[in-house]
This record gives C-alpha cells, sequence and structure tokens, in this order.
C-alpha cells in the first residue's frame, strides 16, 4: 500500500474551498487503496493569524513534523499551503533533497495587497521562492496556470476539481419561503478581498442573500442592512439553501477557482459572475452562466437562463476525476526524475529506504 503524507495549514473546523477540496480528494484516495496521513494546525500550539482569528498557526512545527515523516515513512509528500507547516515541511524536505510536490489555492498576493500597502510582485516573489523546489506545482484551471507562468512559476500541473451532486441538487425546500424573489445568493468568506460591496451595493429586484462569516460582516451589516447575513451553514442546510435560490452570484476577481460556483450549478442556479480566473475557466457555456465587466448585466443575463442546464453542466465535474489527477500529479519523494537515481547528498533514511526498495536489505529505520 503506497502511503501518502498531506501537510496543509488550512483543515477543519476551517470552511474554505481548499479544506473542502482536501477532504474530499482524501477519501477517493483512500478508497483507491491508498493509506494518508494528514499534518493540521491541530497537533500543534498555534495561535490565531491576525485579522483571520479562526485560523490557527502553529508554532515552531519543524521537530514534530520530521517525527511524523520518520514514523510514516511515506511514498509521496504533498504541501497543500504556504503557512507555517507548509514552510516547515518544504524547508525539512529540501534540506533532505526529498522530491515532494506542492498546490497553489488562493492569491495570497491579492489577499494581503487589498489590506495593506505590499507590491504584489513582492507577494508573488515570495510565492515563487517557496514553490520553487517542488516537483509539481498543482493548480486548479488554465487560467491559473497562465498567470503563474507568466510569473516565472515552474512544473505547475493541472489539478481539476468537483462537486458532490448527491449534495447538492434541486429541491423543494421550506428555506427563505418569506423573501421577496427572486433571490440572489452569495456563499463564502465576509471579507475584502471578496469584493462583496459590488454585489450589494447593486439595485436589484427581490432579496439578497449572503451566507457566511468573517471580518467584514459588522461592517457590511450595518452599511446594507436589507440585505440578509445568514452566517455560516453547513451540510444538508447549506444544500437547502443554495436550492431555494433563484440566481448565484460571485463577486470576486481575487479567487482561483471557486467551489461554490459548482456547488450552485449542481443546485441548479444560474450564475452571475466577472470574466476573472476561476469563474471564466468554471463557466464555459452562457446556458449556466454570464460573465461580464458589469455584474448587474451578468445578473440580469442569468435571468433567463434554466436550471436544468445547469444541473446538468455540474456533473462533469467529479471528485473521482479530481483525485486521479491528484494522484497522477504525485512524484516518489526519494527519486529523481531520473528513475532509480538518488538524489545526491540524501539522508541515511533516504538511502536505505533506496536500498530496502531494490531488494538489497530488509531492515526498517
Amino acid at each position: 500500500m503506497k502511503k501518502i503524507l498531506i501537510i496543509t495549514d488550512a483543515w477543519d473546523p476551517q470552511v474554505n474551498g481548499v479544506v473542502v477540496t482536501l477532504i474530499k480528494t482524501i477519501d477517493y484516495l483512500r478508497s483507491y487503496g491508498y493509506e494518508v496521513k494528514i499534518i493540521e494546525p491541530s497537533q500543534f500550539k498555534t495561535i490565531p493569524c491576525p485579522t483571520y482569528p479562526e485560523i490557527r498557526l502553529p508554532i515552531l512545527p519543524k521537530s514534530k513534523i520530521k517525527k511524523i515523516f520518520s514514523s510514516f515513512d511515506p511514498d509521496y509528500m504533498h504541501i497543500a499551503t504556504e503557512g507555517p507547516l507548509g514552510l516547515a515541511a518544504r524547508n525539512f524536505a529540501k534540506k533532505s533533497n526529498f522530491n515532494f510536490t506542492t498546490s497553489y489555492h488562493t492569491k495570497f498576493p491579492e489577499y494581503i495587497s487589498a489590506r495593506f500597502p505590499i507590491p504584489l510582485d513582492f507577494g508573488y516573489y515570495l510565492l515563487r521562492w517557496f514553490h520553487k523546489y517542488s516537483s509539481a506545482v498543482m493548480v486548479s484551471n488554465k487560467t491559473l496556470e497562465k498567470e503563474l507562468h507568466a510569473r516565472k512559476f515552474k512544473n505547475l500541473k493541472l489539478w481539476n476539481r468537483g462537486v458532490d451532486t448527491s449534495y447538492f441538487y434541486p429541491r423543494p425546500t421550506n428555506v427563505m419561503t418569506d423573501l421577496k424573489k427572486p433571490i440572489h445568493l452569495y456563499v463564502g468568506r465576509v471579507s475584502i478581498e471578496k469584493n462583496l460591496e459590488d454585489f450589494l451595493s447593486l439595485g436589484l429586484i427581490g432579496s439578497k442573500v449572503v451566507i457566511g462569516d468573517g471580518p467584514d460582516l459588522k461592517k457590511l451589516k450595518n452599511k446594507f442592512p436589507n440585505v440578509y447575513f445568514l452566517g455560516y451553514k453547513f451540510g444538508e442546510e447549506l444544500a437547502e439553501y443554495y436550492a431555494a435560490s433563484d440566481i448565484f452570484v460571485f463577486p470576486s476577481k481575487s479567487d482561483t477557482f471557486g467551489l461554490v460556483i459548482l456547488e450552485a450549478l449542481a443546485s441548479g442556479l444560474p450564475v452571475a459572475a466577472y470574466p476573472v480566473t476561476g469563474p471564466k475557466d468554471i463557466l464555459t457555456s452562457e446556458k449556466v452562466g454570464f460573465l461580464s465587466g458589469d455584474l448587474k448585466q451578468s445578473i440580469e443575463y442569468a435571468y433567463k437562463l434554466k436550471k436544468d442546464d445547469a444541473v446538468e453542466f455540474a456533473k462533469d465535474f467529479t471528485w473521482e476525476n479530481c483525485s486521479k489527477k491528484f494522484a497522477k500529479n504525485l512524484v516518489p519523494i526519494y527519486f529523481n526524475k531520473i528513475e532509480g537515481e538518488i538524489p545526491y547528498g540524501s539522508s541515511d533514511i533516504l538511502s536505505k529506504r533506496f536500498l530496502r526498495g531494490v531488494g538489497l536489505i530488509n531492515d526498517k529505520f
């Protein structure tokens, strides 16, 4: 049984697309026969992240990561995030001359520049440094791949996304029955980088509903008293709110994908968004959504679209295909690109792994 070690700073109870993607992928990998171990923040002493207190930052994780690595003895190592855990794992792998893969989920330079006077180029310089030694940098779509290639990122590999259509589908519901139609829905973090004010400031018929939480919630509640802010919803309850809505509005210009778009489509909601990375990679048919630099125009066009077309379109995005692509992108930690060649300067652990792998020794380390 092949073993995969995944290191991630994003994990339950965080609510975001990175966590959903990892959980779904890991479930399928295990069903394929892989043994998967996760290194995540709850295994360490942590402090709250500034401006994102629900995100916990591990303190001095390197030594524990090394212990877990040696105990688990993985065949593959994937670093999912660029936080403290990801950085410690990256530095450990580089020092040990282990191959590892990474994934690029979040446009952190845009997020940081929205809050602080830090140039985008500097943020991308740091991310390019982080991913420099990755054997495969996994990205969710072709537009993001092109963007990062233009910024001199190397070893880029596509890793698509999915949606659980047994969970998200059109259904009769008893929620939001008193709201004026059409219901315009947003699901996601309530924060500056999500560009929510572009949506909430529009003069639209019907109702606007925001599901989610975040640092800008109080400010936006005060500024837009006619908007329904419902907080986080999960599982079946979240699926019901999708199904009870009419249009899904995705105002973000900084996401790398947008899993909520797939959830909305699977629930039968046409999508209105800007023509940016993520939406333009998902909404490849004007039968299911519309992209325009004028968000109100996108919404008005979406009114004309059919729920059945959205549902059918979403069926092409499966977590099974997503997980198979992830597995295909993995690179064995102890082989160079020339198959069977031991990396120069490897540790004794690595050398023993190689010798055992070719049958020259039988002991375990």
